[in-house]
């Protein structure tokens, strides 16, 4: 992997992808570069204004590109519901599911369907709408994939799936927001790594994998910053992105191989070389997202609480 970069992305005419939290960041980068190499490009994003204005600037910097914006909000299920049904109407086939979109150290929260808001934005939104769009990835060519972004901070939190309930998963009770975040993303290690034994199993073509960015310059990044105000650790934390982050054109590096290298594996974790930055290459994971009791605990539990049961959608 030692020098990959965009320009090494496979031609993916033909190909069609969605990328949730599209409109800036890592996810516009992911959506824009995908454009760029002939995919068919759904920018999926919550505000309208955001997601519209995306996709004018992608059109400007891919002139020819294919591409539109239709509206999620992955702290409703109702809006992940029916971003599903409006993909449906449109598109017979998904190749490319890139779960990008998600909050970092947010204050306390809930969603709209009571789910604290990390967790139900990072993990159960895009857990159900993987689950809706099922069905579109097994009708596409075989070499489909998912790719779900996590984050190293995934060390910062283990998830309680013995408790089972939203509560134990996502550590409401004392909540500390860096530690829900790391939650989180565990979660998102979790899912990918039941989701690659099932795919195994069931002897499917699509591979599940993961990836995170290292330490990128994103709007996840400032989103924090402006939370603490003006304490130390957002001073720090702005010193780091001014000084010490890569730009979001390297930080989508990771998820971009994922997405479409050849020869990635069920599984896979991809990030920086070096852990913060870098090419593309295998990343260290804690040990507790790759055990396997935990995975179907926590997918059990998913199915629960989003109504989403994916032995019920059509094979």
């Amino acid at each position: 992997m030692p020098g990959w970069n965009a320009s090494k992305i496979p031609d993916q005419s033909g190909r069609t992808a969605v990328v949730t939290g599209a409109n800036s960041g890592i996810g516009y980068v992911t959506a824009r570069e995908l454009a760029r190499h002939g995919a068919s490009v759904v920018l999926a994003c919550r505000s309208a204004a955001r997601g519209r204005a995306a996709l004018v600037r992608l059109r400007a910097e891919v002139p020819g590109a294919e591409a539109e914006f239709l509206p999620l909000d992955l702290a409703d299920l109702a809006s992940v519901r029916e971003f599903a049904t409006a993909y449906g109407q449109r598109h017979a086939a998904l190749d490319l599911l890139v779960n990008n979109a998600g909050v970092m150290a947010l204050p306390y929260g809930r969603t709209a369907d009571g789910f604290e808001t990390q967790f139900g934005v990072n993990h159960l939104g895009h857990f159900a709408l993987t689950g809706l769009l099922l069905r579109r990835l097994r009708e596409a060519a075989p070499g489909a994939r998912i790719v779900n972004v996590s984050s190293g901070f995934h060390v910062l939190g283990r998830i309680d799936v013995e408790g089972g309930g939203p509560d134990a998963l996502s550590g409401e009770h004392g909540y500390r927001r860096w530690v829900a975040y790391g939650r989180s993303k565990t979660a998102n290690l979790l899912f990918t790594h039941e989701l690659s034994r099932r795919f195994t199993a069931a002897g499917s073509t699509i591979t599940a994998a993961a990836a995170h960015p290292g330490y990128a310059s994103s709007n996840l990044h400032s989103g924090a910053s402006k939370v603490e105000g003006p304490s130390l650790n957002s001073r720090v934390a702005a010193f780091g992105n001014a000084v010490v982050a890569q730009p979001t054109s390297s930080g989508a590096l990771p998820t971009l191989y994922a997405a479409t290298a050849p020869g990635v594996r069920q599984d896979a974790f991809i990030g920086p070389r070096f852990g913060w930055r870098g090419a593309p290459a295998p990343s260290w994971r804690a040990k507790w997202t790759l055990d396997d009791k935990s995975g179907e605990l926590l997918w059990a539990a998913s199915e629960k609480l989003t109504g989403v049961s994916y032995a019920s959608l059509p094979r």
